[in-house]
């Protein structure tokens, strides 16, 4: 994958220019969100041809990991699936030297519904929000329950027992699907949105890669996933939105962003997001995670603030989200140029303690 991003970044670095200023080297060590390596190893490799004297690394630890690493100064940069707490806010303030901390909306992804049904018969299984909702609180247990053949007459429903999975590790792809399923699904998901599963005895994988392995382990199992990584073999939800079932994709993932209202205690600095998962507008894929990149405002080291400016630069810019964008990457929905903009004017912002 690192290699194919390469390639990709290659081909159109004389169109971005070397705006970044030369000179950069040192290291940039970065951590948290699985849901974002792939896309990480693109820019990752479009990073090292820009700048081949900087080394910049993600371990994909999880958002929770990744953002107490950040806080304690293991690196310089987190990925996180979820904005941070206030009180994470507050240790920021020290960690940044007394700036601010900075959060990036940077990967927009779908997160797919995935279940392992060889021989449904059909594209994509139906579901309403409810329906969704009961199936992962275990209300409703079997495939060819009511419920979901309401929604699906012409696929041949197996009598066969559900079973659902989830993230063993704290992680924001489950605090961004319970937030739809608390939101959308009503009373049929009696738990707060959480990083945490809030049921216990469940089928469980640590981070994206152990959820998706536990999804191919058995017939019958279904499983919420970052879209860039579900298995060629398995199907996907569509989710019912408004009068219309709607698969996830890129596109459909990007117009929730753009119905979308900034989030309480949104900045300049911190561009967060509050997701319209309940919304009926058409076209729309309300199971989205958007995934931040979170740094300091103000860096300890020069050549910290100047790597770090630099690749956010790259991450943001059209070359880079295309790249990450591509359905052989990561499949990732582009930021708007006007998000664009605004995420520009925040990078601008990262200096040196003085």
């Amino acid at each position: 994958m690192a290699l194919s991003a390469a390639g990709l970044v290659a081909a159109g670095l004389t169109a971005c220019g070397e705006e970044d200023g030369p000179g950069l080297n040192g290291t940039l060590p970065g951590a948290g969100a699985s849901s974002q390596e792939l896309a990480m190893l693109a820019w990752i490799a479009g990073m090292n041809e820009r700048h081949p004297d900087v080394l910049v690394s993600y371990d994909p630890v999880g958002s929770g990991s990744g953002r107490e690493m950040f806080l304690n100064e293991a690196t310089a940069f987190a990925g996180s699936d979820a904005a941070m707490e206030p009180e994470e806010l507050e240790r920021g303030r020290e960690r940044c030297n007394g700036g601010s901390v900075i959060e990036l909306p940077l990967y927009i992804s779908p997160i797919a519904v995935a279940y392992n049904l060889p021989g449904l018969g059909s594209e994509h299984l139906n579901l309403d929000p409810e329906t969704l909702a009961k199936i992962f609180n275990g209300d409703i247990t079997a495939w060819d329950d009511p419920a979901i053949a309401e929604h699906n007459p012409d696929a041949e429903l197996p009598s066969m027992d559900i079973v659902p999975v989830n993230r063993s590790d704290d992680s924001g792809t489950t605090e961004n699907f319970t937030e739809y399923l608390a939101e959308a699904g009503g009373d049929a998901w009696p738990h707060e949105p959480s990083e945490t599963w809030p049921i216990s005895g469940t089928q469980s994988g640590a981070q994206t890669n152990g959820v998706v392995q536990t999804l191919q382990a058995a017939e019958g199992t279904i499983a919420y996933v970052d879209a860039a990584q579900v298995p060629e073999d398995a199907g996907t939800v569509a989710v019912q939105v408004g009068d219309e079932y709607v698969p996830y994709s890129s596109e459909a993932a990007a117009r929730v962003v753009d119905v979308s209202e900034p989030a309480e205690g949104a900045t300049d600095l911190r561009l967060t997001i509050d997701l319209a998962r309940d919304t009926t507008e058409s076209g729309v894929y309300p199971i989205v995670l958007v995934s931040y990149t979170i740094a300091c405002s103000r860096y300890e080291s020069e050549q910290d603030a100047q790597n770090l400016t630099a690749f956010l630069r790259y991450v943001a810019s059209p070359e880079g989200q295309q790249l990450a964008a591509d359905p052989t990457v990561a499949g990732s929905a582009p930021i708007s140029d006007d998000l664009r903009e605004r995420v520009y004017g925040a990078i601008d912002q990262i200096g040196v303690a003085r």
